[in-house]
């Protein structure tokens, strides 16, 4: 979620839900050590529980930005083996790491010497010519070994090679069966699925089989998704979302970010999808799309695109 799950997401995302874990973007471990820290880790408070994502594979500089992002007051360290870029092949991090197992297992073991944190790993069924029934076991050996807490498979392969970073969420067909199988083998385990998840009736279908459902385009794309999770998970009546109440919050929460020397479309980005299925829908999209963009921007811009919807009249319940 490169560029998609930034701070001014997560604090949209957790206007819509108070129990799930927000992750972040993958943030590489050189950056944390040296960049920006505020500006690449910094978040609300109210995000939590919320888990920093870490790209690399040199097992120190993981540690010391895992350490970095336990004293930023994070919930989880989780080390991403699943992306596909072409910006994160050439750091020898992310999806490749699915063939070199031992190099996940001592960052993971690195990182776990050196933080309280749940450490957590991310990855892939397997990627190019592997076969997934021995590159799965492999990673998940490995990581458990180091004493990672928890795996979240994204149940497709990766093509490093011949698909873009967009196919590669897309074509490679979805195998959640073999996730299924892996947690069948190891039932104490905490195994979590990911992959072309688009609703929470599918994510209710996966959770007789694995022990978490992560959903990501689905809930950037469509996030009114999200605010039939607390229900969800608690078998409590979905409460009716409060639209009012967070075009408020998240009004003042993008005046603050402009008075810091942001602009209103950093936050405005994040929520292009909100009333999808609603009439007024696409004259929303229009103003945030056109009007969020200028320079100099205010909220105005913000309620004027929800005072364009009609909330009485949603056309689907996805």
């Amino acid at each position: 979620m490169i560029d998609w799950t930034d701070r001014h997401c997560r604090f949209f995302h957790r206007r819509l839900t108070r129990r799930a874990l927000l992750y972040t973007e993958m943030i590489v471990a050189d950056a944390a050590i040296h960049g920006d820290r505020q500006r690449l880790l910094g978040f609300d408070e109210c995000e939590h529980p919320v888990a920093l994502q870490l790209g690399g594979s040199d097992p120190i500089k993981l540690a010391e930005a895992a350490a970095i992002g336990a004293e930023f007051g994070y919930d989880e360290i989780n080390l991403n083996v699943g992306c596909p870029s072409d910006r994160v092949q050439s750091g020898t991090f992310g999806a490749c790491l699915m063939k070199t197992p031992e190099v996940v297992s001592a960052g993971v073991a690195a990182m776990k010497a050196r933080v309280a944190l749940p450490v957590t790993v991310k990855c892939r069924i397997g990627v190019d010519e592997q076969d997934p029934e021995i590159a799965l076991d492999a990673l998940a050996d490995a990581a458990w070994s180091a004493g990672a807490d928890a795996l979240w498979v994204h149940a497709r392969k990766a093509w490093l090679q011949g698909l873009s970073p967009k196919e590669n969420r897309e074509v490679p067909p979805l195998d959640y069966e073999r996730v299924y199988r892996l947690k069948a083998a190891h039932p104490d385990r905490f195994i979590g699925i990911n992959g072309g998840i688009s609703n929470l009736i599918e994510a209710e279908r996966h959770l007789e089989h694995v022990d978490g459902v992560m959903l990501g385009r689905a809930a950037y794309q469509n996030p009114v998704i999200l605010a039939g999770v607390d229900a969800f998970l608690s078998g409590d009546e979905p409460e009716r979302v409060d639209f009012a109440a967070l075009m408020d919050a998240m009004a003042d929460y993008a005046g603050r970010h402009i008075e810091s020397g942001g602009r209103l479309s950093h936050v405005t980005r994040h929520m292009i999808g909100l009333f999808h299925g609603f009439d007024g829908a696409r004259r929303y999209r229009q103003i945030l799309s056109s009007k969020a963009p200028r320079a100099g921007a205010e909220p105005d811009v913000l309620r004027a695109a929800f005072a364009a919807v009609d909330l009485n009249t949603r056309r689907d319940a996805a």
